[in-house]
């Protein structure tokens, strides 16, 4: 099979390899029975994967039918799904058929997965474990033959642990995953995005197509585009609509679309989904601790060093510590000399350590300790201070730490944080 034929049957636009990876798994699974789970954002493209799966399988012929779990209400979602029996509940009037019924011998797409409450999630165990089912208000089981396919844009595992979604269920759908890369991970797509769109948009109001300046490319590539492919086709649609000129700079996106100015830096993640961010941001403030620590150090060398009237080499004219505290208590000198001694040697024959003397001249020996620099150690350490200042509130603490409080109690279950 040819990707690209593949592309543009399904009108898939791209080149980025996650997105070939994507689609090259979904056509090697598609010739088996196995169930699939499709990982990634809203707006990625899920559904087009589960129609390639379909459509290249024994069941092509066969019915396929794609629900948002996430849309049907609790009170009837096991009804339309699995189907009820006449007087099964108030306003079942009739006897009526569920979509695992109806598209027996096909395929069902369940978008949204992660939405689906628990009852109905023991349902859906049962048909992928045993093909059967029982309507409700019935006792009678039903058999169907139905590949399920099933997609979700949260992660599964962390509603595994809130109790929220069934770890049986979570292990019989993920037999084999496909991630659809999010368009911020496949930037080198963007543009040709773009381009694909304006000019469909142009075929359709019978306009000239719309273009972009190299900044303009840039300012779009730095976006984050949370509402992925389908957010950057409504933008297409708006400019092509809007904007009089048809060579477009920065000025003229943002006058439309002020959101594009956003920069596309570290940020909380509201999915859920490990992006790797809050790793990044907890290093972040590990290092800017490292730096005042290290202007500290600096501050405390130079004291030292005008005290005992050493000679440093010559600092760059823009470094100024003429203006650090010089009414330090205690100084390093040698251990076995007294303060007002001159001699060109720093230590002993018998001990290199420096020894702190302090007013009263009374010698008291200074302990080395190595700073440990492990970067669990540093940041449970900067967990405790903000839970310490913030009095164990934790939303208060995971915004002191620029995280998200779901990270935050699972970085306090990692590192067994007592609270």
């Amino acid at each position: 099979m040819n990707l690209q034929s593949v592309k543009q049957r399904y009108g898939i636009v791209g080149r980025s390899e996650s997105l070939d990876r994507a689609i090259q798994t979904a056509l090697r699974v598609a010739s088996t029975e196995l169930t699939v789970l499709i990982q990634g954002e809203s707006g990625v493209g899920k559904e087009s994967i589960s129609k390639i799966i379909h459509e290249y399988s024994a069941r092509k012929h066969n019915p396929f039918m794609a629900i948002n779990t996430g849309s049907l209400p609790q009170g009837t979602i096991n009804s339309e799904l699995f189907g009820h029996e006449k007087g099964a509940f108030t306003g079942a009037s009739t006897e009526r058929k569920g979509y695992f019924e109806t598209v027996d011998t096909g395929t069902i797409f369940l978008d949204e997965i992660g939405e689906m409450p628990l009852d109905t999630q023991a349902y859906l165990l049962r048909i992928l474990e045993n093909s059967e089912f029982i309507k409700v208000g019935s006792s009678k089981i039903i058999k169907t033959n139905v590949r399920v396919i099933a997609a979700t844009n949260v992660n599964l595992e962390e509603r595994v642990q809130q109790g929220k979604f069934r770890e049986d269920l979570y292990y019989r759908l993920n037999t084999v995953p496909i991630k659809m890369p999010a368009l911020h991970e496949r930037r080198e797509d963007i543009h040709i995005l773009f381009r694909k769109f304006a000019n469909d948009f142009a075929e359709k109001y019978k306009a000239e197509s719309v273009r972009l300046s190299e900044d303009a490319q840039k300012l779009l590539n730095n976006y984050r585009w949370p509402g992925n492919i389908r957010e950057l086709r409504n933008l297409v649609e708006q400019l092509s609509v809007l904007s009089e000129d048809k060579l477009l700079d920065i000025n003229d996106l943002i006058q439309i679309a002020p959101k594009l100015a956003k920069r596309n830096l570290p940020a909380k993640s509201k999915s859920g989904q490990n992006i790797n961010f809050e790793e990044r941001e907890i290093l972040y403030k590990f290092l800017f601790e490292m730096k005042n620590d290290l202007n500290d150090l600096k501050k405390l060398v130079f004291e030292l060093v005008q005290r005992n009237n050493l000679e440093m080499p010559s600092l760059p004219a823009s470094r100024d510590f003429s203006d650090y505290n010089r009414s330090a208590q205690a100084q390093y000198v040698p251990e076995t000399y007294n303060v007002n001694q001159e001699n060109d040697a720093p230590y002993n024959e018998y001990d290199s350590k420096p020894v702190l003397i302090n007013d009263d001249e009374t010698y008291n020996r200074v302990e080395e300790v190595e700073e440990s620099l492990s970067l669990d150690e540093k940041t449970k350490e900067l967990i405790l201070k903000a839970l310490k200042k913030h009095r164990g509130r934790r939303k208060d603490a995971a915004e002191e730490l620029g995280i998200s409080e779901r990270t935050l109690y699972r970085k306090i279950k990692e590192y067994d944080i007592e609270i």
